[in-house]
């Protein structure tokens, strides 16, 4: 099965919150949006968002350019109908991010709290890099939230890779430069387990990019 098919199945087959990953807030990474990114017309995208109530966050919050993407239409069409009509100023995207034809210096800020973690290849994580070189603005910030080393090594029945802030920033290179890194424990539903986040974020300049992080570790107690 490819991923398209894979996540498809999950939001066809579980609601919002039946999934392991589900926030009834996303807090952290809004309070790193709204940190980056003060100005309420700040173009912001959410790659591989599911049915994530980020996109809740920032309509309330005010910002008005806002763009989500996601493989699967079942997660976009969940967010949606929660929305209501709130959801019509946003732009919604039915695509694989490594593929879209995404326009050019177009966002203030990139976040991603699903992917990056599941593309253990290389050549594809030399794509998404790309794709964050050519999407974002100069002096624009990217988050990027993945498993850390002490993290589960699959998730969704997917293998991840796993990151230090460290490693990470190693993956972007070294037009980015790591400026914070933030942790954040997610205790899964209905389980002892927690699953600890760290945000790298990352920011674009106009010779090269900044990168701050995001990174995200699972454990049991």
């Amino acid at each position: 099965m490819d991923q398209a098919s894979h996540w498809e199945q999950v939001y066809r087959t579980k609601g919002p919150d039946q999934v392991s990953w589900f926030q009834s807030e996303a807090r952290l990474s809004l309070e790193l949006i709204q940190q980056a990114a003060p100005a309420r017309d700040s173009a912001i995208i959410d790659v591989g968002a599911g049915a994530s109530t980020l996109v809740d966050g920032l309509v309330t919050a005010g910002y008005r350019r806002i763009a989500v993407l996601d493989l699967s239409a079942a997660a976009l069409a969940q967010a949606q109908r929660r929305l209501h009509d709130a959801g019509r100023a946003v732009v919604w995207h039915n695509a694989d991010v490594l593929t879209f034809e995404l326009p050019a210096s177009a966002f203030d800020v990139w976040h991603d709290r699903a992917v990056f973690h599941f593309l253990t290849d290389a050549a594809d994580r030399a794509r998404y890099v790309a794709q964050v070189r050519h999407a974002v603005k100069p002096g624009g910030f990217v988050l990027v939230a993945t498993f850390a080393e002490d993290g589960p090594t699959r998730c969704s029945g997917l293998d991840v890779a796993r990151y230090s802030p460290e490693t990470l920033h190693g993956e972007f290179g070294n037009d980015f430069r790591l400026m914070e890194s933030r942790r954040e424990e997610h205790r899964k539903r209905r389980r002892d387990e927690i699953n600890p986040h760290r945000f790298p974020t990352s920011r674009r300049d106009r010779g090269g990019y900044t990168a701050c992080g995001i990174e995200a570790h699972a454990r049991k107690r």
